[in-house]
């Protein structure tokens, strides 16, 4: 995050059935668990549609396929100390491997080499406030798709 800077995003939920498909994480500021999508920042020339090809293919080794775009939310947010503002662009989509569109968890690298945990997790558990999903708003654009 650079202070000052509004980041463009793009994620993507791999819906399957009631699942959504996030990453685990953590604030140690404020000691807060929290889950996001998988995505990633996109860059100058790039389409968040190509973000999220390239993202997938960095972080899991994985190709994707018949992305649907659902929405845009904006984000402004405290992670760590410091305050935060993107431009998140939500889509759905399949992956090509079958293996990433059923398994419960799996793990991620991030371009600095460190690993994450992915889960595919029931959209219910959010909707109830036992589990916390970002960005704010994401759950307002899931629950307007199944209207």
């Amino acid at each position: 995050m650079k202070e000052g800077v509004i980041r463009p995003i793009a994620i993507c939920i791999f819906r399957q059935q009631d699942t959504i498909l996030v990453a685990e994480g953590y604030d140690a500021v404020k000691g807060d668990h929290f889950y996001r999508p998988i995505g990633g920042g996109i860059e100058f020339g790039e389409t968040s549609e190509e973000t999220l090809a390239r993202e997938i293919r960095e972080e899991l080794n994985a190709a994707i396929t018949d992305l649907t775009y659902l929405g845009t939310v904006e984000n402004v947010f405290t992670f760590n100390g410091k305050t935060g503002h993107e431009i998140v662009r939500v889509y759905d989509g399949v992956f090509v491997d079958k293996f990433f569109n059923t398994a419960e968890t799996f793990e991620g690298i991030e371009d600095n080499g460190a690993s994450f945990v992915v889960r595919r997790l029931p959209i219910h558990k959010f909707q109830s406030g036992e589990l916390r999903i970002v960005p704010d708003g994401l759950l307002d654009l899931l629950t307007e798709e199944d209207e």
